[in-house]
């Protein structure tokens, strides 16, 4: 690289030297040549009269100052410093862009023909020079001006204050937004859509205009979107005493862009992944995603948007947050236990991963080269769970007196972590002084809990050792404050009493040394604890459960994901025993009693269907390489396969009855079918794998009314590799590859093909009319897929699969780093396989640092990697 990229850290944090607190922006838009008017009201806050603001890609036009034009400045890397100002002025800059040419899509660029912006983290900078700093906060006032044929909708923040004609058949739009916020919250919509409006009444009377953009002909996939917001708002109301604060909301969907959505106040920009939906296009998966990632953007206008994070080290402050929000968003619509296994599954997998990854990091970063980078399940998800152990430590009513005591000190302001963690202890009275490590403790803690059992005097003990491994960031660990819920039970099934010194004791138990016991009194007989309920910490657990425990436990915990922990207890300990066996020559095989305990779970009357799919899904592949140093990709693909198909042999039966009983006539997507659907398609998927697989895959495919039956038969025909796989892949093809959205499950599924030929139809699947390297999605579903979900073909031993990656990530590089450093991921962990393997990848990875243009994104993460 031609310059190294400088590392910043959160201890160097200083306040602005100037605040803005209100600007006025033109924007005169043209594909190639966009005109933008920036009008600043700066007071200077320090000692100093030199103001440095940031940019990037800018074509500088004029300087005014208080309206005379200003010839003190130089534009430097990275931005322009403007020297020898008053203590206050008005500050006028007018830059040009060129937003057809900005295919990194961050700033303003063009999208299917439609103007939009994605300004977070630092994308405003791309718009023009500012104080691109989220403890910058002022009120915006944007004019849009555009062609009206052709962007006959140009939406800004906030509130629309007027509007008008003008010369040469352009028109223009001005809005106002009356709340301060930073300039990574601004956005910008100019296009023609087709509109679904509705309204909602808030709690104390206001009436609100919803509105949906889509693109056109697409207004029939908007409904559930607008069902979504509609039920996040009235929730929101219930659950957190929190009333929608503008007279708009809207919400725009566009098919290329960085990230899921984004919660630009009061103008919500989507990625049309999670805003279009109908039977004939969506999956189930995909009408629970539009629900959630529409209640996350929507909760994002008080926990991000009217308290905003301070620094973007403080990012967890946010997201964390609001990621807890919308999950209890979802389990309070649908089930609370599957929303909460499908959660716990991503930290147990990749966030787990991450942690052990050189890129690991606390939820709060202690340093930066790339911002993008840190918009991780690190700081999103596992941010979640530190706020839900706050939750499970305080209860949920003084939680809410927390939440309000913060919006009462905060509301308006830019917070940290520190702020939120200050006004949950002041309004509980629970000391959180060591639960605070949590934000600047990287990796993931590791418990290792013993007990015993005294007869003679009715007391059972259990010893909690916890100890977390040295990152690459920190070398030190320190005792961390973890909530340990626990539950006891008789053979007979009942729930001991947890008493301690001849008193009622909560569940939850408050493990904050390296080495703890816990002793309960009058227990009768000797328990069988459920431990870590409700995965009450994002921690690794170790505890020496007899196989007849676990089935127990999976039958009568009082907790559904204790029941379903444990049956994933008992997978792992034959997943594990089996990878030792296959190693050693040996063949796979599983316990009559492990699969006897699963028939049951089958046959049961009283679990949900959504419940038992989840209890007959075994561990993924990347879940199972996170419990190994050294990963052997080929034994743990070889245990997962025969496992699989063991379990379809010995439960054929029952899986063909249930498969048969829930097939639903009509399609809907009340919780109850989804659940009927999730496990019937899990039927199919064992079911693929007897002799009438190819028959009941195909069938299904052929007679499905609706997108989640028509994917998952074409998921079973490839992981099994069925005879029908080429001939309903290719009749999907046929029929939508007009629409590149749904077009992304296809894509998905050749880049998880386990097939030996996998890259060759990659490759060849690259020129596909619906391809295309410049859109995200498509990137993500092809290419992402295969480096994700394909472990086999993609640790290929010939290193194929690397070169391949290393490829890809090359053009990315110039085109969008920041889709490149998220697809680079995998290759980071490249110390967890065998020599040949880590040789090969390695290659990769400095074949990419000595690129002379290698983008910060990838900067970071390679020289980490590298280091490591």
């Amino acid at each position: 690289m031609a310059h190294t990229p400088q590392a910043k850290y959160r201890k160097d944090y200083r306040s602005p030297s100037h605040t803005i607190s209100e600007i006025d922006l033109t924007f005169d838009l043209h594909e190639t040549q966009t005109q933008v008017t920036a009008v600043s009201n700066v007071k200077q806050l320090g000692t100093s009269d030199q103001l440095v603001l940031d940019g990037e890609g800018l074509e500088l036009k004029s300087i005014l100052v208080d309206g005379t034009a200003w010839e003190n400045y130089q534009t430097v890397e990275g931005g322009l410093e403007i020297r020898a100002l008053p203590k206050s002025f008005e500050l006028t800059i007018v830059t040009v862009i060129n937003p057809q040419e900005n295919t990194a899509l961050e700033g303003l660029y063009m999208s299917d023909g439609a103007f939009c912006t994605q300004c977070e983290a630092e994308g405003f900078r791309r718009i023009t020079y500012y104080l691109d700093r989220p403890d910058v906060l002022a009120k915006y006032t944007t004019t849009v001006i555009a062609e009206k044929a052709t962007f006959p909708y140009l939406l800004g923040n906030g509130n629309k204050i007027s509007q008008g004609e003008m010369d040469g058949g352009r028109h223009w739009v001005k809005w106002e937004d009356p709340h301060p916020k930073p300039a990574y919250l601004f956005a910008l919509v100019a296009g023609d859509f087709d509109v679904l409006t509705d309204k909602y009444q808030t709690r104390s009377g206001r009436e609100v205009d919803l509105e949906i953009f889509v693109d056109k002909g697409n207004l029939d996939r908007a409904n559930h979107a607008m069902v979504s917001l509609i039920n996040s708002m009235k929730w929101d109301e219930e659950r957190f005493g929190l009333e929608y604060d503008l007279d708009i909301y809207m919400i725009v969907a566009v098919d290329f862009f960085n990230m899921g959505a984004m919660e630009n106040k009061g103008l919500n920009v989507f990625n049309s992944k999670f805003v279009l939906a109908n039977d004939k296009t969506a999956t189930d998966t995909d009408y629970l995603g539009i629900e959630a990632v529409i209640g996350h953007e929507y909760f994002h206008n008080w926990t991000g948007n009217r308290v905003t994070c301070r620094d973007w080290f403080q990012l967890s402050l946010k997201e964390g947050l609001t990621v807890f929000r919308d999950q209890e968003f979802s389990s309070d619509l649908g089930s609370r236990a599957v929303n909460r296994i499908n959660n716990v599954r991503i930290i147990r997998g990749p966030q787990f991963a991450e942690d052990a990854s050189p890129m690991s990091h606390p939820i709060r970063p202690e340093k930066v080269i790339e911002m993008n980078n840190f918009y991780t399940l690190t700081v999103y998800e596992k941010g979640s769970e530190v706020i839900r152990m706050m939750h499970t430590l305080l209860g949920e009513e003084k939680f809410q007196k927390g939440i309000k005591l913060y919006f009462e000190r905060h509301d308006g302001t830019a917070a940290t972590c520190e702020d939120f963690v200050a006004a949950m202890e002041d309004a509980s009275g629970v000391d959180l002084k060591q639960f605070r490590l949590w934000y600047s403790q990287s990796g993931t803690p590791e418990l290792d809990v013993t007990s015993h059992f005294d007869e003679a005097n009715q007391s059972f003990s259990l010893t909690i050792k916890q100890q977390t491994p040295a990152t690459l960031d920190q070398e030190e660990k320190q005792a961390l404050h973890i909530p340990f819920d626990v539950e006891l039970y008789r053979k007979d099934g009942s729930v001991i009493e947890l008493r301690c010194n001849g008193k009622n004791v909560s569940n939850v138990l408050d493990v904050t040394e390296s080495e703890q016991t816990f002793v309960f009194e009058a227990v009768d007989e000797k328990p069988i604890p459920s431990l870590l309920r409700e995965f009450s910490a994002p921690v690794k657990m170790q505890y020496a459960y007899q196989d007849d425990e676990l089935v127990f436990l999976m039958t009568n915990a009082s907790n559904d994901f204790a029941r379903w922990d444990a049956g994933q207890m008992l997978f792992a300990k034959y997943i594990r025993s089996n990878v030792e066996q296959v190693q050693q020559g040996g063949a796979v095989a599983l316990p009559e009693n492990v699969v006897d305990s699963l028939r049951g779970i089958l046959l049961s009357k009283t679990l949900e269907p959504a419940f038992i799919a989840e209890m007959i899904t075994l561990p993924s592949h990347n879940e199972v390489s996170g419990w190994y140093d050294v990963v052997d990709v080929d034994a743990i693909a070889l245990v997962l396969k025969e496992l699989k198909s063991i379990l379809s042999t010995e439960l054929e039966d029952e899986l063909l009855a249930i498969y048969h009983n829930l097939k639903q006539e009509k399609y809907s997507i009340d919780h109850a079918s989804i659940g009927k659907r999730s496990l019937r398609n899990k039927c199919l998927g064992y079911l693929a794998l007897t002799e009438q697989g190819n028959a009941l895959v195909e069938a299904q495919y052929q007679v499905a009314n609706n997108m989640t039956d028509t994917i998952d038969a074409m998921a079973a025909a490839n992981q099994a590799q069925l005879a029908c796989r080429e001939q309903l892949l290719q009749d999907y093809s046929d029929k939508w590859a007009h629409d590149g959205l749904v077009m992304d499950k296809w894509f998905t599924l050749q880049g998880s093909n386990p097939a030996e030929n996998a890259l060759d139809v990659i490759k060849q699947t690259m020129s596909h009319s619906a391809f295309s390297m410049k859109n995200p999605n498509r990137t993500r579903s092809l290419i992402g897929s295969f480096l994700n979900m394909n472990p086999v073909r993609f640790h290929n031993k010939d290193g194929s699969g690397y070169r391949f990656a290393g490829d890809v990530l090359k053009e990315l590089n110039t085109s969008n780093p920041q889709v490149a450093s998220r697809l680079l991921d995998p290759l980071l962990k490249y110390r967890k396989y065998d020599e040949a393997r880590q040789a090969l990848i390695r290659k990769e990875l400095e074949s990419l640092k000595e690129l002379d243009n290698l983008a910060k994104d990838l900067f970071e993460k390679v020289s980490k990697a590298l280091e490591s």
